[in-house]
């Protein structure tokens, strides 16, 4: 069986399910350029749990429409995909042999997260998946060691799929074009993100907090960063496979970690 690659995307707005962009095209021909997986774990931004992660269990995962002040045709999007119960339950069993604690959801959906790019990347709807969510509060470090946990998922036709955006600081969004100029302080973190990655530079990475510039500013919060983290610890050396501006203050990067 070939081994899968851990993949971080960034899912940038959910216009992305509508609007072209250099991101969209992106993502609609990753799936194509992938080996085809047998199941997905798709670890989201947008599900947070406290104290530990947890892993969806549902067999037919209703899709979640975790927005507002969008167009209808948005809140109309459906992805049938079919749950991983299995998987879920085997990323359930390597993270508590790890020593990580590990919540089971019976019901949880897809929320845009996890929809959004899988059904840009896979629009048939007919591979299984499986969401795991990030830690509310959690350490980068902490995450990398989820990814580790998991990582011979990959050896088992599983592809792991992180989903968050390089840079989230919506408050700096104000209605600018999709093409809006990119302020210093977005293209100074999203470079250092880059060369970190592709150093291999994992100290600096686990402390961006502290030694990227402008962090704070690109990340009020850092849950749309820490699914970079699962991936990182979950695969190899990182290889930048795409990189893009929206809005200006949403660099649209996607790593593979191979």
């Amino acid at each position: 069986m070939v081994s899968l690659p851990a993949v971080f995307v960034s899912h940038g707005s959910p216009m992305l399910a509508l609007q072209d962009s250099p991101a969209r095209r992106f993502l609609e021909s990753l799936g194509r350029s992938l080996p085809r997986p047998q199941a997905i774990l798709v670890v989201s931004a947008h599900w947070e749990t406290a104290g530990g992660p947890a892993v969806s269990l549902a067999r037919q995962p209703e899709t979640i429409h975790d927005f507002g002040g969008f167009p209808r045709a948005l809140f109309e999007m459906r992805y049938p995909a079919p749950g991983a119960p299995d998987t879920a339950e085997r990323a359930a069993a390597l993270l508590e042999a790890a020593g990580i604690p590990i919540g089971r959801s019976a019901d949880r959906g897809f929320d845009h997260g996890a929809w959004v790019p899988l059904r840009l990347m896979y629009p048939d709807a007919d591979i299984p998946v499986a969401q795991l969510s990030v830690v509310r509060g959690a350490s980068p470090a902490r995450h990398a060691a989820i990814g580790r946990a998991l990582a011979p998922l990959r050896e088992q036709g599983v592809l792991i799929l992180a989903s968050g955006s390089l840079t989230h600081n919506l408050y700096e969004y104000r209605g600018q074009g999709i093409d809006a100029p990119v302020p210093d302080w977005v293209g100074a973190f999203e470079a250092w993100m880059k060369a970190r990655l592709e150093a291999d530079d994992s100290a600096a990475l686990l402390d961006y907090r502290g030694a990227a510039p402008h962090a704070a500013q690109n990340h009020p919060t850092d849950e749309h960063l820490l699914p970079l983290f699962v991936a990182m610890g979950a695969g190899g050396p990182a290889r930048q496979i795409h990189a893009s501006f929206e809005h200006g203050v949403l660099a649209m990067d996607a790593y593979a970690f191979e």
